[in-house]
């Protein structure tokens, strides 16, 4: 072995696309040395031997002295992240045959269908007695041990290799940790702290030791539901190989006195007798509340006793707590101080990148059609969580299963490979399922918008186009801005006489923008309760906050945020006006949020929402003109039999003064009056609509418009 070159160098987690493909990267200097090419069968050595494909790093790893390597390599060759490896050509013959046993008791039995299927998720594998592999089975996988290879060295396997698989597993063969590194998509930086402050002092206590400091001692996780906080957790006991004890709040809790704190003493004495060792507390509002906000005695003594273990005059050694929570804000506040949770890490909603990474994990294993493109499915999926992709995964593998069940005989027979293989997921399947699963961050404020393009508005192009510049380009481009140098418009107010197409305008723009949206209808806001009515528009803006990219339309926000002052209620109004103001241009940043108010009452709005930096543009959305008005007949006369005499020019002259909804009532009687003649489906002639035309009115009196265009000229010179 001497003679045969080695290098050593330093284990780093794989990219998510070389997951689960038996190879290992690393420099080309290092593969100059060790004389392997691309393709070439490695040996590595940890605690353990096993062989892997090797393969160039990416430009920016060069030179770094790192292999990357998933979490299945790692734990063939018995390391985890940040140990060193020895690197060598290995020497590989093809395998004539290669037996394998289950890690787990299988729940079925093993058909020459399912060799044939191991086989060729094998081929050109190359493996080591003892070596873990694992096979994707649709969108899970199979994992089994090699129990023996013949010839008795590293092999490849080839199409004449032979499988064979027993039925029971290995005994005392442990089974792989289910959760590595690799199986969390994105969380890089959560994943960089965990390290730091959980790993290496876990694994070399003596770093600390010889800095002088206590190692951190707790790591609170927070943020919404389904955002990988207890994937994380799980991942950080496997990787580190520490003792793990998981404590899921409520269970603690006892009817009888001291029991409760009785049980987490025992948990934190069995994990010093392990050391080290990770106590994971899920759900930590549920055991320590805030103690001035809550009544019962239980809750009090234990948070008090949380208190005293985890920095009480006992030491603790190595043993760290992680807790997880989705309300850092109910725990109380003694808790979250240096000592006790010395790091806070928060875990937001997935943005576009992180979406695409987390795709990616839970696709590994899937059969793919071609039309498939996660780049399209990370863009579409705002506001979804890691929790809600997979659940989106397993939908569309769902769809693609029940499109061949037809196919199978269930009870009878054996599931043919051919089937396996025609198995395959489409981008259908995926738009399927998209229509299914609700992005969890908005859960209680979804609304689902009607498909409503630019295209199903007549006129109002200018409008339109305003609305493209302050909605569509800050969310689709937001880095046009950052290289502009100025900040996107925060809020939109469109306002004129009622029917103009102010709610239609901003459904489309949810449409084009392809943002999440949240409709508020103003007086829904409004609560008998003190301080309610405030904490609705926190709610929602701190939802939007969180699934950003992210439209709020307010409709009829007149009745909500009228000037303040004049008082006809109890004081609600002024309150849910100054809670409006700072939500939009208050302390805390409004980013990737657009708001979007619609109302024909401008002039009772509060003045100080009308400003630069709340509603920096306010958007006057006149009745049609006449060229607007023929652009609304087509829309709503776009699918109707029209006969060869119905001349749209005239009618949009003859119709002076209609809004848009006057102009679709207009259309809906006129083809009501040729029904109602015909007594089925017909043509509809000019005679039709000229009858229309006497009996609906327009709704906008010259008065009115001269309101508005004074109401307009007063806005002008307010933000001139």
């Amino acid at each position: 072995m001497s003679s045969t070159p080695e290098v050593v160098l330093r284990v780093a987690e794989a990219r998510p696309r070389d997951v689960g493909r038996g190879i290992v990267r690393i420099d080309r200097g290092a593969m100059s040395k060790l004389g392997v090419d691309p393709g070439d069968v490695v040996e590595i050595e940890g605690k353990k031997i096993t062989v892997a494909i090797v393969w160039p790093q990416a430009l920016e790893d060069e030179g770094a002295g790192i292999v990357r390597m998933d979490g299945l390599i790692r734990r063939n060759a018995g390391v985890a992240i940040g140990d060193q490896v020895k690197i060598r050509k290995a020497k590989v013959a093809p395998a004539k045959r290669v037996v394998l046993a289950p890690t787990l008791k299988m729940g079925f039995e093993i058909v020459p269908d399912l060799l044939e299927y191991v086989k060729s998720k094998l081929l050109g594998r190359p493996v080591i007695r003892g070596d873990i592999v694992e096979i994707p089975v649709f969108s899970a996988s199979l994992q089994f041990t090699v129990v023996s290879t013949f010839p008795a060295q590293a092999v490849q396997v080839t199409e004449e290799t032979e499988i064979s698989i027993r039925s029971e597993p290995v005994s005392g063969e442990l089974t792989i940790p289910r959760i590595t590194y690799e199986d969390i998509g994105d969380l890089e930086e959560a994943k960089q702290k965990i390290r730091e402050m959980v790993e290496l002092p876990l694994r070399h206590p003596e770093l600390f030791k010889h800095l002088g400091i206590d190692p951190p001692k707790g790591v609170l996780f927070y943020g919404p539901p389904g955002t990988g906080k207890t994937l994380l957790a799980k991942a950080v006991a496997n990787e580190t190989g520490a003792y793990f004890t998981a404590i899921n709040g409520p269970e603690i809790m006892s009817k009888f006195y001291g029991e409760s704190e009785q049980r987490l003493r025992e948990i934190f004495e069995e994990a010093t007798k392990n050391a080290p060792a990770i106590i994971f507390i899920d759900e930590i509002d549920a055991i320590a509340p805030k103690r001035e906000e809550v009544t019962g005695e239980v809750e009090k003594r234990v948070v008090a006793q949380l208190l005293a273990l985890m920095d009480g005059l006992k030491e603790r050694g190595q043993v760290i707590v992680i807790a997880a929570t989705n309300r850092p804000d109910d725990i109380d506040p003694a808790l979250r101080r240096p000592g006790r949770f010395d790091r806070e890490i928060a875990f937001p909603v997935p943005d576009k990148r992180a979406r695409r990474e987390i795709l990616q994990v839970h696709t590994r294993n899937m059969p793919l059609a071609e039309d498939v493109n996660l780049d399209e499915l990370a863009e579409i999926t705002h506001g979804f969580t890691g929790a809600d992709l997979a659940a989106l995964c397993r939908e569309a593998a769902m769809r693609a299963l029940r499109r061949v069940l037809p196919k199978i005989k269930i009870e009878t027979e054996k599931i043919p490979a051919e089937i396996l293989n025609e198995l395959k997921v489409t981008r259908m399947d995926f738009m399927d399922a998209l229509k299914e699963i609700q992005p969890s961050a908005l859960r209680e404020v979804y609304i689902e918008v009607p498909e409503v393009h630019w295209s199903d508005i007549g006129g109002l192009d200018d409008v339109k186009q305003q609305l493209r510049e302050a909605v569509e380009w800050p969310l689709k481009h937001p880095e046009y801005f950052k290289e502009m140098g100025i900040d996107p418009p925060k809020g939109i107010l469109l306002y004129g006489p009622p029917g103009t197409g102010k709610t239609l305008l901003a459904k489309a723009v949810a449409t084009e923008s392809e943002a999440n949206f949240i409709g508020v209808k103003g007086p829904e806001v409004l609560s008998k309760w003190v301080g309610e009515s405030e904490r609705a528009i926190r709610e929602i803006f701190r939802k939007a906050r969180q699934a950003a990219p992210c439209i709020i339309f307010f409709d009829e926000i007149d009745s909500i945020v009228p000037r303040r002052g004049q008082r006809y209620d109890a004081g609600v109004t002024d309150r849910i006006v100054n809670q409006l103001l700072t939500e939009m241009d208050g302390l805390e940043r409004l980013e990737g949020v657009v708001v979007i108010a619609a109302t024909n009452r401008p002039d009772i709005i509060d003045p100080a929402l009308l400003r630069p930096g709340r509603f920096d543009r306010l958007i006057y959305v006149p009745p049609p003109d006449e060229k607007a008005r023929l652009e609304i007949f087509k829309v709503h006369t776009k699918r109707m039999p029209l006969a060869e005499d119905v001349d749209l020019a005239e009618l949009a002259k003859r119709t002076e003064g209609y809004t848009g909804a006057d102009i679709a009532a207009v259309c809906r009687e006129a083809a009501i009056s040729a029904l109602r003649e015909a007594g089925k489906p017909t043509k509809v002639t000019m005679k039709y609509f000229l009858k229309a035309l006497e009996s609906v009115k327009p709704s906008v009196t010259k008065e009115d418009l001269e309101k508005y265009k004074r109401i307009a000229e007063e806005f002008r010179r307010m933000l001139s």
